[in-house]
């Protein structure tokens, strides 16, 4: 082999290399769904929080931004709320749902 061919394929060594190194780098960002739906939550937040500046004033939007950005720090307070908003609603419906049948069996 000539040296000309070598130093070619040295190069087209390296080239593949760093196209590969870049496919690679593009692969892993796709599959870290943790950063992709962070990165998705926070284009929400700035969504609802120009909207709501739309609708009412920059302070609010402000606050909406603050609240949704504390809530995604600690989404724990927010998930019981929610979790205990449930179990109530599924014993108010239980409840009304068992006073019916008493009402038809009488």
């Amino acid at each position: 082999m000539t040296d000309r061919k070598v130093e070619q394929a040295r190069a087209d060594r390296d080239v593949t290399r760093e196209e590969l190194a870049e496919t690679l780098d593009a692969l892993g960002q796709k599959l870290d769904v943790r950063t992709r739906a962070g990165e998705k939550v926070d284009e929400t937040i700035d969504r609802a929080a120009k909207q709501v500046e739309k609708t009412v004033s920059a302070p609010a939007a402000e606050k909406v931004r603050t609240g949704a950005q504390a809530v995604r720090n600690n989404p724990l307070p927010l998930f019981a709320a929610v979790l205990g908003g449930v179990v109530v609603l599924r014993l108010l419906l239980r409840r009304r749902h068992s006073h019916r049948k008493q009402g038809e069996a009488c």
